[in-house]
């Protein structure tokens, strides 16, 4: 069985999903907002909450145009979201640890990488660095699990992706199906990637990485969820209704609550993949099938005929399966109209 281990949880295929709440940039330069992000996060289920660490210099050009709807350049926009540093990561980090959930943040630079490096227990890598060589190497060289996105990649990518960490070592990565379009309609979400996905990379666990607007029953995740994505990653929020960079298509924590309620009805309900009786099966296995009844009064000695029998509930004498080889039978004992037929009543003639 394919598992990996990220902090105390081990993540294994047809296991509970391990949900990510992203809070990107969403705390909008606050730390007191972004220590509220980790506890709501936790308080609503998620499994480990993710920040975004990168400097907008060392992130884009200066003229780099954006790609979604802003008409800033890119650096000038991540500009706007890049006040925080190793320090206040590494609060983040310990409020994280007081709510038992585990912090992580996307790297987006070597520094980041490395002071990132003591806080948080596995790597995620954006969709945007899938095909940045050197960067893939240098994440691969700290030895931990990695969250690999795939939005906007070809199956080629992701596999050089994957065979140039390999070549660091054996680390367990996990691709994450993603679209990358801010946000991605659900005509676009290809949720079945999730399934060709585990196909072409069967030795791998899949993930996916949502940027879709949440549902009101959240089932975007829980389809993943169900086609095998056993990591489920979706950008927070406190409130949907801000401005900014990624508050419009993130989920709150109502939806987080109600994504693991859902998620826990629908984990304790899918069960066995083998067809057999279970316990809670067996009253009625017993008690609604039915049994050979006798029509009517009948001495011993009679040789029952099809007008002698008919089936009746319960299911604890003969069967019904056996109504061909009853016929022509003789009865042992007298017996009672309404009768259940057990074989003990029979000989055969």
């Amino acid at each position: 069985m394919i598992e990996i281990k990220i902090g105390n949880i081990v993540i294994k295929e047809g296991g509970n999903p391990y949900i990510i709440a992203e809070a990107g940039v969403n705390y909008e330069n606050d730390l007191d907002v972004a220590k509220e992000m980790v506890k709501e996060a936790a308080s609503a289920g998620a499994d480990a909450i993710k920040f975004q660490t990168y400097k907008a210099e060392t992130l884009a050009a200066k003229d780099s145009p954006a790609y979604w709807d802003t008409d800033q350049t890119q650096r000038d926009f991540f500009k706007r979201y890049d006040s925080f540093g190793a320090e206040e990561y590494i609060e983040l980090a310990k409020e994280a640890e007081k709510r038992n959930i585990v912090f992580m943040s996307t790297p987006f630079d070597d520094e980041a990488v490395d002071f990132l490096d003591t806080l948080m227990p596995a790597y995620k890598i954006a969709s945007a660095d899938i095909t940045n060589v050197p960067f893939l190497r240098h994440i691969a060289e700290k030895n931990k699990p990695i969250l690999l996105s795939t939005g906007a990649s070809t199956i080629e990518e992701i596999e050089n992706a994957i065979a140039e960490i390999k070549k660091i070592g054996d680390i367990p990565i996990v691709p994450l199906h993603c679209i990358l379009s801010y946000p991605t309609s659900y005509e676009d979400a290809n949720l079945n990637m999730i399934t060709h996905l585990k196909t072409v990379f069967p030795k791998h666990l899949i993930g996916y990485s949502d940027h879709t607007k949440p549902d009101r029953g959240m089932s975007i995740l829980v389809t993943a969820y169900l086609l095998g994505a056993t990591i489920l990653e979706k950008h927070f929020t406190l409130d949907k209704t801000l401005p900014g960079n990624d508050h419009y298509h993130a989920m709150d924590p109502e939806d987080l609550k109600l994504l693991n309620e859902n998620l826990d009805i629908i984990s304790r309900s899918l069960g066995s993949k083998q067809k057999h009786v279970i316990d809670a099966e067996k009253p009625a296995r017993a008690n609604a099938r039915r049994s050979l009844v006798t029509v009517r009064s009948m001495g011993a000695g009679t040789i029952l005929t099809e007008a002698d029998i008919i089936t009746k509930r319960p299911g604890k004498g003969i069967s019904p399966l056996y109504y061909d080889s009853v016929i022509g039978m003789k009865l042992l004992k007298d017996i009672d109209e309404d009768e259940i037929i057990y074989w003990e009543y029979l000989k055969e003639e």
